[in-house]
């Protein structure tokens, strides 16, 4: 009897020991959970580094990172180039439900002059870009700009989707569309990172919906051996940053923070630095420069209301996280409060790529 009880005790024993063990298992993974909500938001995704986006400079020769020349652009004998890393397409619509166009490979003259034909018409083309910043895409933006020009076609929407890119790509892009005319889209669902914050600088006018975000950029091919010797690379290239920044408006914090956030990590902006930085809405410079012109050709009370406008617009529309469509449409009551368009002066009704679509 004694034996059967001995044996029956050795076996609650072992049960309650299974029991305890695997409460304790289960409040192990618990709060290994809690540890990764905990972890930082905006780490850099598994297996992905900054080679792949991010913010890239590389020492590359002059001739390379160069601007194509005006005469050569204002020509037909473009240089051959194609679409880089990522995807392009044109459209002469705002309507993105409705989708994204003609796709773009070859940036030869008529092709790039087939593929905008049809936005002569409508006055305005939309070029769509998902993919990395390089050397490419620099390509693109400067020969879908100059063709515009040519084209007369007055509204002129950049929609991105980048994670990054390389810096000195960026700036060449972003020098070939500032003070152009565009406005530059990041769509619900898009994102612009890294290097292609640099093009956000040089927009006229930016609606954001996506996420925008920074971080320490990364310099290829270098032969720094020493903090030292890579931060006076890394100094360099600021300093080229900077003089850009400067030139579109833009505070020169963003450069500041693509020198200290850490490369493995995103530093993500928020609607609120997004406007402190000078990077969405209104470009302050372009305003500027437009008021002059504005107050002699349409007068006080026209640039009155245009400001009135896109302060309101600024203020009500242009909500981070809104649907781009949403902007747009909130833009076009707005416009009617305030008189738009112009008897006097309707080519220069504000956001009147809206209106075109």
């Amino acid at each position: 009897m004694q034996l059967q009880w001995d044996a029956m005790f050795r076996w609650f024993q072992m049960v309650l020991f299974q029991i305890v063990g695997g409460l304790f298992c289960l409040l192990a993974l618990t709060s290994g959970c809690q540890r990764d909500q905990d972890a930082p938001r905006f780490a850099m995704p598994a297996g992905k580094t900054t080679a792949d986006s991010g913010t890239i400079s590389s020492a590359r020769p002059a001739a390379e990172i160069a601007p194509t020349s005006k005469d050569i652009l204002q020509g037909t004998r473009w240089p051959p180039a194609k679409v880089g890393a990522g995807e392009a397409s044109i459209s002469c619509g705002t309507d993105y439900a409705t989708g994204d166009g003609r796709p773009l490979f070859n940036l030869e003259y008529f092709s790039v002059l087939d593929a905008m034909d049809a936005c002569r018409e409508q006055r305005l083309v939309r070029l769509h870009y998902r993919g990395k910043i390089d050397a490419g895409f620099a390509d693109l933006v400067e020969r879908v700009a100059a063709m515009a020009v040519r084209m007369e076609i007055d509204n002129r929407i950049l929609d991105l989707d980048s994670a990054g890119g390389q810096v000195e790509d960026a700036i060449r892009a972003g020098d070939a569309i500032g003070g152009a005319g565009w406005t530059l889209w990041v769509r619900e669902g898009a994102q612009c990172h890294s290097a292609c914050v640099l093009i956000l600088a040089a927009g006229d006018n930016r609606l954001i919906s996506g996420q925008v975000g920074i971080h320490r950029m990364i310099r290829m091919g270098s032969i720094a051996t020493t903090r030292g010797e890579l931060n006076r690379e890394l100094r360099e290239v600021q300093s080229q940053l900077n003089q850009y920044l400067e030139r579109n408006g833009a505070a020169l914090a963003v450069a500041d923070l693509m020198m200290t956030v850490p490369s493995r990590d995103l530093r993500l902006l928020s609607e609120a630095e997004l406007r402190e930085y000078g990077l969405s809405g209104a470009n302050a410079v372009q305003e500027d420069l437009e008021r002059i012109a504005l107050l002699r050709r349409c007068g006080e009370d026209f640039v009155r209301r245009k400001e009135g406008f896109m302060r309101e617009f600024s203020e009500g529309c242009a909500r981070q996280g809104e649907q781009v469509e949403a902007m747009n449409a909130c833009s076009l009551k707005l416009r009617k409060r305030f008189g738009f368009p112009d008897a006097k002066c309707p080519d220069d009704t504000p956001m009147g790529e809206t209106e075109s679509s």
